[in-house]
């Protein structure tokens, strides 16, 4: 039988690990970047892109939730690497008022640019309360533009022959997959940025073979160890995080997001993906 002596001490035991874990889900791991490193195989990719870098970030999340100075230390470190495109894969704020719009100037004004190309695609929350708040999705276009960036809404660039299709978002008032996969190149060299991989079970692809950036689930913020998240904000509960081979030529990325709707993360560090571009095999 358990003395009350060893039961009191068994108590403060385990109350001491839970603020630990509590502090380190709310102040430590929200703000522990990882830089994941990757190959991307292109197919038809031009000679002059090949060994180039590629950058994606995904959902920063600038607003009143969690201090963004994080956001602008992250692009210092990613001006470092010398990246000749970057990608942005949406969900710039969390939208709870115009002061977003403000916020996200200020953080624009130092964003990590690409030396050759920079380019953006929007988020649910890029289009407001509800996804249907009218003109914040110009407003924030509006500032990504004003940084140098590329906005692309089911729109494409052509970057040094690199085909870079940009999909609005399936929750947004935008959303318009068959306008943008039809500037779908087969004999060019692709990549598709679409910020919820949901849109990659839809029948828009219009034949489309290659890579497909996304972020949204934010890897589920939270994850037991060797365990599956218990909360995705897609259908398809596959879709957490990483590399996923779709199984008809497409191949799915997902960024676990630099920032999130609020500051906690376990077992899901944030992320910043680092490509390394080259040309895939036919």
């Amino acid at each position: 039988m358990i003395s009350r002596r060893n039961f009191l001490r068994t108590a403060a035991g385990l109350s001491l690990a839970g603020a630990a874990t509590g502090l380190y889900t709310w102040q430590i791991e929200p703000y522990w970047l990882e830089f994941v490193h990757r190959k991307l195989p292109i197919v038809n990719l031009p000679e002059t892109l090949r060994g180039k870098t590629l950058v994606q970030i995904s959902d920063m999340h600038v607003g009143d939730r969690f201090d963004y100075q994080y956001i602008l230390d992250s692009f210092v470190e990613t001006q470092k690497l010398n990246p000749e495109i970057v990608v942005y894969t949406g969900d710039f704020v969390s939208y709870d008022g115009p002061e977003q719009l403000t916020q996200l100037r200020n953080v624009m004004a130092n964003a990590a640019l690409g030396s050759v190309a920079t380019v953006a695609i929007l988020g649910n929350h890029d289009y407001g309360r509800n996804w249907r708040e009218a003109g914040v999705d110009e407003s924030i276009s509006k500032v990504l533009k004003d940084s140098g960036i590329t906005v692309l809404r089911n729109t494409t660039a052509d970057v040094k022959g690199l085909n870079i299709i940009g999909v609005d978002d399936l929750w947004g008032t935008n959303f318009d997959p068959t306008t943008a996969l039809a500037n779908y190149q087969p004999e060019a060299a692709n990549l598709v940025l679409c910020h919820n991989p949901d849109v990659c079970d839809l029948d828009v692809w219009n034949g489309y073979q290659g890579w497909i950036l996304s972020g949204h689930t934010h890897g589920g913020q939270c994850k037991p160890p060797f365990l599956p998240p218990p909360l995705l904000p897609v259908e398809n509960e596959r879709y957490t995080a990483g590399h996923f081979d779709l199984g008809d030529g497409r191949d799915l990325y997902i960024n676990r997001a630099l920032g999130c709707s609020f500051p906690v993360r376990f077992n899901v560090r944030p992320e910043i993906t680092v490509f390394e571009l080259s040309k895939a095999a036919v």
